[in-house]
């Protein structure tokens, strides 16, 4: 009992930051109908720039702790959005009009980049780091084996509740939020009527990208180790999770990663740890041939 609680925990904190991704997959083709492939890369820059902010942070002795945490996760927001911004200049408004494979190829292109750039300047191998915030809170205990809710875990967990959170109220009572459902709508008629289709959609990709941001910067604080090819893993994976939850779904995103984090980890507990991706995939393609738009996908009505 007490090991599958350690699980259940470890779970779901690998599922919140698999959800935080997968939202940004879901915005994105949301409003313009297409994948961004370069969405787990984008990720991976997050977490390069959390890891370079907080080096400089501990060079120059200014902060540390909690913090420390802030000023990395906000630096790295920033940053990542102008990447986000840039994907979405380079690779997808030129091709819009474009055949629908020509943005796809072109992101694709993007992710292969954007890895080769972080390998060429950090360098090909692991980079880790120090526990900034050691130690968490007893939960249970089976004889030799405690149960443990580190501080890192909690605050991913609340970080993760809060951004979305926020990220919900900015969708359904803001003007850019009426304004990028419109769009998702009917993306023609919403210009007609006099919204700045290209700024909303270029604001799609820097929140999708803030949002990515802080997966990055949480994976980085959990695992302590990072390299450049961890952005096509987990953009895999957290593509895998918008589709279980239901591609177009906010809400079945974050579910969809909740599911992906929680049958990796426990699959890797109990089973083989080589075969924990196959079980994700396969739980996917089962729940795709019953449910084919998704846990909480809607299906499509087409109007004539």
């Amino acid at each position: 009992m007490a090991y599958a609680m350690q699980q259940l925990i470890n779970g779901i904190s690998l599922g919140m930051i698999y959800g935080l991704i997968a939202v940004g997959y879901t915005m994105v083709y949301g409003i313009i109908g297409m994948i961004n492939f370069a969405h787990g890369d984008v990720f991976m820059i997050g977490a390069f720039i959390a890891l370079i902010t907080l080096l400089l942070l501990q060079m120059g002795g200014l902060m540390d702790g909690p913090a420390a945490i802030l000023l990395v996760l906000l630096v790295s927001m920033v940053i990542t959005a102008l990447y986000g911004w840039s994907v979405e200049r380079v690779a997808y408004r030129p091709l819009r009009g474009s055949f629908r494979l020509a943005p796809l190829i072109s992101a694709i292109g993007i992710s292969i980049v954007l890895q080769n750039y972080v390998q060429v300047s950090q360098g090909a191998r692991p980079k880790p780091i120090e526990n900034l915030l050691p130690g968490g809170i007893e939960v249970m205990r089976d004889g030799p084996f405690v149960v443990q809710f580190s501080y890192i875990q909690m605050l991913i967990i609340a970080l993760t509740l809060g951004v979305l959170a926020a990220f919900t109220l900015l969708v359904t009572r803001t003007p850019l939020g009426r304004a990028m459902r419109a769009c998702e709508q009917d993306r023609k008629m919403a210009s007609l009527l006099g919204i700045d289709t290209d700024r909303t959609i270029s604001l799609t990709f820097v929140i999708g990208a803030a949002l990515a941001a802080v997966a990055g910067s949480m994976y980085l604080l959990r695992y302590g180790v990072i390299d450049f090819y961890i952005g096509f893993l987990a953009g895999v994976k957290a593509f895998t999770a918008a589709v279980l939850g239901g591609i177009g779904s906010l809400p079945g995103a974050v579910l969809g990663g909740l599911l992906i984090g929680l049958i990796e980890t426990f699959w890797s507990a109990y089973f083989s740890v080589q075969y924990k991706d196959v079980a994700a995939f396969s739980i996917l393609v089962l729940t795709l041939i019953f449910l084919p738009t998704g846990l909480l996908g809607r299906q499509e009505v087409e109007k004539v």
